[in-house]
């Protein structure tokens, strides 16, 4: 996790140039070096280390409380924001005062358009069209897929119902007017609470088309048990908090329904485990990042520096290759597992534009960085 920690802090000190800025890191009791890493490496960064796991909700407004911009961010540690991102929003709220928060285009890992960038709010009604498979059966209709709002234009900017926490820039006013977030979340669903808290109390949610990369999972363990616990157990909290009173028939079923889905979910992890331990699947070669697979095929795209600084960083068994056109198209038996970009030669915002291409055309290669001056390869 601490190189993705470090990445998204490159990320943000490149689009905060010329901003006035506070960075704040919030440790949950991590234990690796990630604290020290930062405050050697990012000296201007405040950093609030937590002997414990307080959960996402509280570590958010212990941060929240002791900032002092007007506007305030919340942003993944698993993600890597283009250069404009700051300025657009920012330019955004300050002219659109009615807007309380926003939220961006995400982009997952190869570059595909997450759907979790824009959400409607889950009511009995657009919980049940999304467990019933209805909403997957019609992504585009206002009706059966507004839980991920799939009948607006990704490119463009629209009023929604629920942001993000991977991404949600928010007014100050608003968030103290609504209380910040509710913290009987420990993790999941305090996004979506506070989402619905905002547009409570008058103010609107928007969407903004530009793009930052959500890895989407590399800040927590998704794989666990742990986490279908705490996802079902933050949506009943939602549920009850909200909806219990109004939807009284509907309760019982939707406690059923959201139980009955936590348990396929159990079942799911323990096949998926089992699955992964029979074909030998388990932690790797350890760089500075995850997972690293035997015969990798890398397509580079960038400098001389950042060749050679990928060749240092380099497995031995991975096969690389290196090409100056990142839309050529190749087909299946040359198709790479990851494409690297040099980070010094493309920014994040061409980076994420040329994979979205790609994607669309049917090509899922992982997205890889380099950093070619501190010889630093990131991958998912």
């Amino acid at each position: 996790m601490q190189a993705f920690v470090e990445q998204c802090l490159r990320s943000v000190a490149r689009a905060s140039e010329g901003l006035d800025v506070d960075v704040w890191v919030v440790d949950n009791a991590s234990t690796d070096d990630t604290v020290e890493r930062i405050k050697a490496n990012f000296p201007d960064v405040h950093v609030i280390a937590n002997t414990e796991n307080v959960g996402f909700s509280r570590a958010n407004n212990m941060a929240i409380r002791q900032s002092s911009g007007r506007y305030v961010l919340l942003l993944n540690p698993d993600t890597v924001i283009g250069e404009d991102v700051l300025r657009t929003c920012i330019g955004f709220l300050d002219t659109h005062p009615k807007a309380g928060a926003l939220g961006v285009a995400m982009h997952d890992r190869d570059g595909g358009f997450a759907r979790e960038s824009r959400r409607g709010l889950p009511t009995p009604s657009t919980a049940f069209y999304k467990m019933s498979g209805l909403c997957a059966a019609f992504p585009t209709s206002p009706r059966f897929g507004r839980y991920y709002m799939g009948h607006l234009d990704p490119a463009q900017p629209n009023q929604i119902e629920v942001i993000s926490g991977a991404f949600l820039m928010a007014r100050r006013e608003a968030l103290e007017q609504v209380g910040l977030m509710d913290e009987d979340y420990f993790m999941y669903g305090e996004d979506i609470d506070l989402s619905y808290c905002l547009m409570q109390a008058g103010w609107e949610n928007w969407y903004l088309p530009c793009r930052i990369l959500h890895y989407k999972g590399e800040s927590t363990q998704k794989s666990s048990y742990r986490y279908v616990q705490r996802f079902y157990a933050a949506m009943l909290i939602f549920f009850n908090k909200h909806f219990a009173n109004k939807y009284r028939l509907t309760t019982l079923l939707v406690r059923l329904a959201v139980g009955g889905r936590a348990a396929i979910g159990f079942m799911w992890k323990a096949i998926t485990r089992l699955w992964r331990r029979l074909n030998g699947l388990s932690h790797g070669h350890f760089i500075n990042y995850s997972y690293v697979p035997a015969n990798l095929r890398i397509t580079f795209f960038g400098s001389d520096e950042g060749w050679e600084a990928l060749q240092a960083c380099s497995h031995d068994s991975w096969k690389l290759s290196r090409s100056d056109n990142p839309f050529e198209q190749t087909d299946s038996s040359t198709e790479p597992d990851c494409v690297v970009f040099d980070t010094d030669s493309y920014s994040v915002r061409n980076i994420l534009e040329i994979m979205a291409s790609r994607h669309d055309q049917g090509h899922t290669a992982i997205i890889g960085l380099i950093y070619p001056s501190i010889k630093e390869l990131v991958l998912p």
